[in-house]
């Protein structure tokens, strides 16, 4: 709205300018050459009774008849007649002259080297002229208003475009939590069966990682060393399942400085690569790592790949397509998102450019 707001003041301040320029600038010049006031006033206020009827009918049109009826499908027949009325009223005497004696047309006739039909002719040319300009005006005054149009129709499209991203944004995060929610409820409860003071400690850790998701999470943006404490206690509950055939490393060490991200925007690749990269029978492992490279910041989530069933592929899934949609949605133009599966091992990148300071 405000951005609406300024554009349509800034259009009104245009016109105020231009139509200032139009009707004091001859007098301007007139009294920048001769010097005399008087002459100066005499020539503005030819101008303003010459600009008159054009200016009504631009400001008649600007601000009533063109956003009223022109803009109107059923009532564009009203803007046309309605400017007609207007125009055979200015030019009333132009339409409807005095008649002229024959005692003034002899006069004329003897005082002038052309006839009065050529000056009748002359007459009706000037006057068609007139006609012609203040139609032009007209036109003009449609122009600026279709202008205007445009641009409160393009703000209003981008508007809307914003509160359908932010609403999907909402809807993606509202997906993200339960699943987060889930799986490590899954963690916690095999976990009780083996070592109930571990399981004890876990709880623990998932509370602090809940009150992260469910409340810190709800800004649009979070500090990232916050992020990372999250996604640190988050791989450590995620390695409850492991067994000693499975290697996790992590490193998330990078200096975060007063950087933000978006909220559990990574958490997706990490559930993927324990999903698809743990099997408790063979050796496997999850690399995860977080490196500042100049301005940006770089994620990068390696696995070693067993798939599940003919249906269950690595690299597939809802978490993984809502990331994608969050980067399209919160880092348009300014992120990197690769994947690489050789069969042996899977790896994912995601770069995000500028964020570091």
């Amino acid at each position: 709205m405000e951005k609406r707001d300024r554009s349509k003041s800034l259009i009104n301040l245009t016109q105020v300018l231009v139509w200032a320029f139009v009707i004091l600038m001859p007098a301007f010049l007139s009294w920048s050459i001769t010097g005399n006031n008087a002459n100066a006033v005499s020539v503005f206020k030819s101008t303003v009774s010459i600009m008159a009827p054009v200016l009504l009918l631009y400001l008649v049109n600007y601000f009533w008849l063109v956003p009223s009826f022109l803009f109107k499908d059923n009532r564009k027949k009203w803007f046309y007649a309605t400017n007609a009325g207007l125009i055979l009223l200015l030019n009333a005497k132009a339409f409807f002259p005095e008649p002229v004696t024959d005692e003034v047309r002899n006069q004329l006739a003897e005082s002038l080297p052309f006839t009065i039909n050529d000056i009748w002719a002359l007459y009706v040319g000037t006057v068609f002229v007139g006609i012609i300009v203040q139609c032009v005006f007209i036109l003009l005054a449609v122009g600026v208003r279709q202008i205007q149009r445009n641009n409160e129709l393009k703000v209003k499209i981008e508007e809307e475009k914003r509160k359908s991203a932010e609403a999907e944004l909402n809807w993606l995060k509202n997906q993200l939590n339960p699943h987060f929610l889930f799986n490590t409820l899954n963690n916690i409860s095999s976990l009780t069966q083996i070592d109930p003071d571990k399981a004890q400690e876990s709880i623990g850790q998932l509370s602090d990682l809940l009150r992260y998701a469910l409340y810190d999470s709800n800004r649009d943006m979070v500090p990232l060393d916050g992020e990372i404490e999250f996604m640190d206690n988050y791989i450590g509950l995620m390695a409850l399942r492991c067994n000693d055939m499975t290697t996790v490393e992590k490193d998330l060490s990078v200096q975060a400085g007063d950087a933000t991200v978006a909220p559990l925007l990574f958490i997706s690749l990490i559930e993927n690569a324990f999903k698809h990269g743990v099997n408790a029978r063979y050796p496997s492992f999850v690399r995860i790592a977080m490196r500042g490279d100049g301005k940006d910041l770089v994620f990068t989530c390696e696995n070693s790949v067993f798939e599940k069933t003919n249906t269950d592929h690595i690299g597939s899934g809802i978490g993984l397509e809502n990331l994608q949609r969050r980067l399209e949605l919160l880092y348009p133009d300014a992120f990197e998102y690769n994947t690489v599966n050789d069969g042996r091992a899977y790896s994912a990148t995601v770069r995000l450019k500028d964020i570091l300071q």
